[in-house]
């Protein structure tokens, strides 16, 4: 279990990058779809795309993204705790990957 919290946890840089310099409310996930090597950087804005659960226990947020090279759909539907770290990712087309991926893959692009 505890390899799960560290995964998904919102811990240091395992999926998601807290804010970027001069983003202090989104919040980063890294997708790479399936059968496609390009890796998409998703931004959730913590103040306006979360919404509240019926019972206020959380958040959540749907998703559907697209690369820019690979237009595989990927559905994303990403629920937070209260305090707004994720707590259950539910993603169909592709799965998560961490930034270092996603870094890679950017590299790959330009050499």
């Amino acid at each position: 279990m505890s390899f799960l919290k560290r995964l998904f946890g919102g811990g240091a840089k395992t999926h998601a990058s807290a804010s970027a310099a001069g983003d202090p409310v989104g919040l980063y996930y890294f997708i790479q779809p399936d059968n496609c090597d390009e890796v998409i950087r998703v931004r959730i804005n913590r103040e306006n795309d979360l919404t509240l659960k019926d019972d206020e226990s959380g958040y959540w947020v749907h998703k559907t993204v697209r690369g820019a090279k690979c237009f595989n759909p990927v559905e994303l539907e990403l629920h937070f705790d209260r305090s707004k770290r994720l707590t259950d990712p539910q993603i169909k087309g592709g799965k998560l990957v961490d930034e270092a991926a996603y870094q890679a893959w950017q590299a790959s692009q330009h050499g």
